[in-house]
């Protein structure tokens, strides 16, 4: 399997009574389908898988699947802090129509999650997975860091695709590229950083902002793809103060917001979550006017 060009992960809607909320997710899904996304992950973090039940975790996969057609990748977070739960969410997605699962580290335990542990946990899902396995590498919300030399180890596995590297830490993923083979695919999870991740030699990203802006993160991949170095870094500054605030700044209650102000609505975040107040809403709408004409209007 090999990746490459910008996907998302996209939010799972809530309404006002918690529960989720398929209708939006329809809607939300029908407009970014008719942007040049490469494809979705479904319950990643900015899904808000970690608040989602199992039953709840099926039945948002199998709808978004009925959506998403096939030359689209879709890919479906099925991390567990167990490595018995992981692979029975893997199993489900599987047959539930997932292309790939996107795995994050348990992060728990986390004084116990060395290399040997995260390579055994990984390999044993890889072994029972029916699809593609890509490793998912985020310290700002599991709280452990995977090893460069385990995610070196776990390339060789010949069920291990890729990985999403979320941290933003351009020397790490350059690293990682030189560690790994050609045939595993890198993915940057960090839009800030967007530009200077396909320098060191990423395949493409995963990347939240291109649910709120699809065209403006494809256009710095194509750029940088086509050698317009100068006119890739020019959009990446230009992205980065809105690319910041939707990463650790606001995150999921952030990114729901400016969907909203760009005219998608995703729904309210889960509690505990809560959503974002009147002047951090400015400070995206600020962020968000040079893109679209409705977020310029929200000011």
């Amino acid at each position: 399997m090999k990746l490459s060009g910008v996907l998302t992960p996209i939010p799972t809607p809530f309404d006002q009574e918690d529960e989720v909320d398929l209708r939006r997710l329809r809607a939300a899904l029908t407009a970014w389908l008719r942007s040049p996304l490469a494809g979705f992950v479904i319950l990643g973090s900015n899904g808000e898988a970690a608040f989602l039940d199992e039953d709840e975790s099926d039945r948002v996969i199998g709808f978004a699947r009925e959506l998403v057609p096939k030359d689209r990748a879709f890919i479906v977070g099925t991390g567990r802090e167990t490595t018995r739960g992981t692979i029975g969410a893997t199993g489900r997605a599987a047959a539930l129509g997932a292309d790939a699962v996107l795995v994050r580290t348990p992060g728990f335990f986390k004084a116990q999650m060395t290399a040997d542990v995260f390579v055994r946990h990984y390999r044993a899902v890889a072994d029972a997975s029916p699809v593609p396995v890509l490793l998912y590498n985020y310290t700002g919300v599991t709280g452990v860091n995977l090893p460069v030399d385990a995610v070196s180890r776990l390339a060789e596995h010949a069920n291990i695709a890729g990985m999403k590297e979320s941290n933003g830490d351009v020397p790490r993923i350059a690293e990682l590229v030189s560690s790994t083979p050609e045939a595993f695919t890198l993915l940057a999870g960090s839009a800030a950083t967007f530009y200077e991740a396909l320098g060191a030699g990423v395949a493409g990203g995963i990347l939240a902002l291109g649910s709120v802006l699809p065209d403006q993160c494809v256009r710095l991949f194509e750029l940088a793809a086509g050698g317009r170095l100068d006119e890739a870094r020019a959009l990446q500054q230009e992205l980065l103060p809105i690319a910041r605030l939707l990463g650790s700044t606001y995150g999921v209650p952030g990114l729901k917001a400016a969907l909203k102000l760009v005219g998608c609505d995703a729904g309210v975040p889960r509690p505990p979550l809560v959503p974002l107040d009147d002047a951090a809403v400015a400070e995206l709408a600020a962020a968000l006017a040079p893109f679209t004409p409705v977020a310029a209007e929200s000011r």
